[in-house]
């Protein structure tokens, strides 16, 4: 039986995943400390945060399949550095989402695993996004709303809001937490704000695999 890293130590087949994904920019490289991921950056865990280890613990089996790759946080935190801006253009942090459990995405136009997961999201909200779950994906495209506007009408999705960053301010500040080595970048975060998982790369998030890991997180 193969045990599953924590997130603290990056897994081999993590690190693999971001690199075929792509890295922001397409030109930086990224490296990760051999001492584990948020060494030196990671926020310290709330009250609420700690109450989050028996979620994290319950939702673990759940990281299988299609969303193998998804790694249980080793001690749940809140990211407060985290900020980008919402469809209406004003600036957010993930405490506007309070009361809600949020699947927080990053992508770009131009990283190709990005494009080809967005259908899924979209089908992934269309399902199970409510008053306690939303799918919110963070484009991070330099310039203005245009190019991702465009692409989003193009491929028919209907169901998930425009959320931005084009300073590339939210990747660098999860990158800053050993959570984001390259493109898409996927967080998994309960209805107290508290970091519960989190993986590099693409995933089918229309897959019963990845719903069954959301209903837990929900539920939970």
């Amino acid at each position: 039986m193969t045990t599953r890293k924590p997130l603290g130590l990056p897994s081999l087949k993590w690190i693999a995943m971001a690199a075929v994904a792509g890295v922001v920019a397409g030109a930086a490289a990224v490296y990760v400390k051999e001492t584990g991921i948020g060494n030196g950056g990671r926020e310290t865990a709330s009250v609420e945060c700690k109450l989050a280890r028996d979620r994290v613990a319950s939702l673990t089996p759940l990281m299988k399949g299609q969303v193998a790759a998804m790694v249980a946080a080793y001690e749940p935190r809140k990211l407060t550095a985290v900020s980008f801006n919402g469809p209406d253009g004003k600036p957010l942090t993930l405490d506007h989402f309070a009361g809600k459990t949020v699947l927080l995405n990053l992508w770009a136009t131009w990283c190709v695993p990005c494009r080809e997961e967005m259908p899924a999201l979209n089908a992934l909200e269309k399902e199970m996004g409510s008053d306690r779950f939303q799918v919110v994906p963070v484009n991070i495209d330099s310039g203005d709303d245009e190019k991702p506007k465009t692409f989003l009408a193009e491929i028919g999705v209907d169901a998930l809001q425009l959320y931005r960053d084009n300073t590339i301010s939210v990747f660098n500040s999860l990158k800053k937490e050993g959570l984001a080595m390259g493109l898409p970048v996927t967080l998994l975060i309960d209805d107290k704000g508290c970091l519960i998982s989190a993986m590099n790369g693409p995933a089918a998030w229309d897959s019963e695999d990845a719903k069954a890991l959301i209903t837990g997180a929900i539920g939970s």
